[in-house]
């Protein structure tokens, strides 16, 4: 492994490697009840809503108090869709196919986002740049463990499906934002598609309309989902896979071995044990901050 480089600080506060925070006044205080309280203001009142002052506000604390343990919004704010992003579930990788294995992980990834729709308005950081999106990601890749892709093809997969989740999750949650559009109904019979499209204007769409689509219940962002699939296994079933699987060397991960019980309850494990020890490292510099303390008090 390559010598760790030196990392802005609201990403070493999610890989647990930060220095430790300016000793406070309030020992209650910590960065992780500063990001729930941020988070429970985003999902109440939208990402907006977020301010240093307002989750001092909601803390019952000082603006400055804050700024000892998180030393800026964008700090906050990464740490936020950190810990509303959530690692995968352990069933993402534990279907049988590669094909269920991703679609596993694309409705739970696209749940996560619904979950947190805030989320979404948030720039795409850089790809494993906080443990969650590198657990996120190590579990798409993980999902075609077994096929004859190498590791771009994978890695390009896991980026086709992750944005297609995105995508779906942003317009779900852009409707029940605009559930009430300037006091009409924008959903069924009544909508607004439906008032406003004429056959004369949108022939094609309006056709659609009256062959009922927008009252079909079907999940319109599933037949996307399938034919990106459906690629992806039209491209394993040709000749040119084989071909480069054959010029590749033989790797131990190569095999499918998902469905191996001793397997899965390996990655549980690493899973469990990374979780423990970046909860560790924030307990040391809980710790740590309290020893302080106790010193100075002595000292005086």
């Amino acid at each position: 492994m390559s010598e760790q480089p030196e990392l802005p600080r609201g990403i070493a506060l999610a890989w647990g490697v930060a220095a430790n925070p300016q000793r406070g006044p309030k020992r209650e205080m910590s960065v992780e009840k500063i990001v729930d309280a941020a988070i429970d203001l985003a999902d109440a009142e939208g990402l907006t809503a977020v301010s240093m002052s307002a989750v001092a506000s909601r803390l019952g604390f000082t603006p400055m108090s804050l700024y000892r343990y998180v030393t800026a919004k964008d700090e906050l704010t990464l740490l936020m869709q950190e810990t509303a992003l959530g690692a995968p579930p352990d069933d993402v990788n534990e279907a049988e196919s590669w094909r269920e294995r991703l679609t596993v992980y694309h409705d739970a990834l696209m749940g996560s986002y619904l979950a947190h729709p805030w989320v979404l308005e948030l720039p795409l950081a850089t790809l494993t740049v906080t443990p969650n999106s590198a657990a996120w990601l190590d579990a798409g890749i993980a999902a075609l463990v077994g096929t004859p892709l190498d590791d771009d093809a994978r890695l390009s997969t896991t980026l086709l499906v992750s944005g297609h989740a995105r995508s779906a999750a942003a317009v779900v949650a852009e409707q029940h934002r605009g559930a009430d559009f300037g006091g009409v109904d924008t959903d069924g019979e009544g909508g607004v598609l439906d008032a406003l499209v004429t056959a004369d204007a949108f022939p094609d769409l309006r056709r659609a309309i009256d062959a009922g689509v927008l009252q079909s219940g079907t999940d319109p962002f599933r037949f996307g989902l399938e034919r990106i699939l459906d690629g992806i296994a039209a491209y394993l079933a040709g000749p040119n896979v084989g071909e480069t699987a054959a010029a590749l060397p033989a790797r131990a991960d190569d095999s499918d071995v998902h469905g191996d019980k001793k397997y899965r309850e390996a990655r549980k494990a690493v899973r469990e044990a990374e979780k423990a020890l970046r909860a560790a490292r924030t307990h040391q510099r809980q710790t740590l901050r309290d020893a302080r303390e106790r010193q100075a008090k002595r000292a005086t």
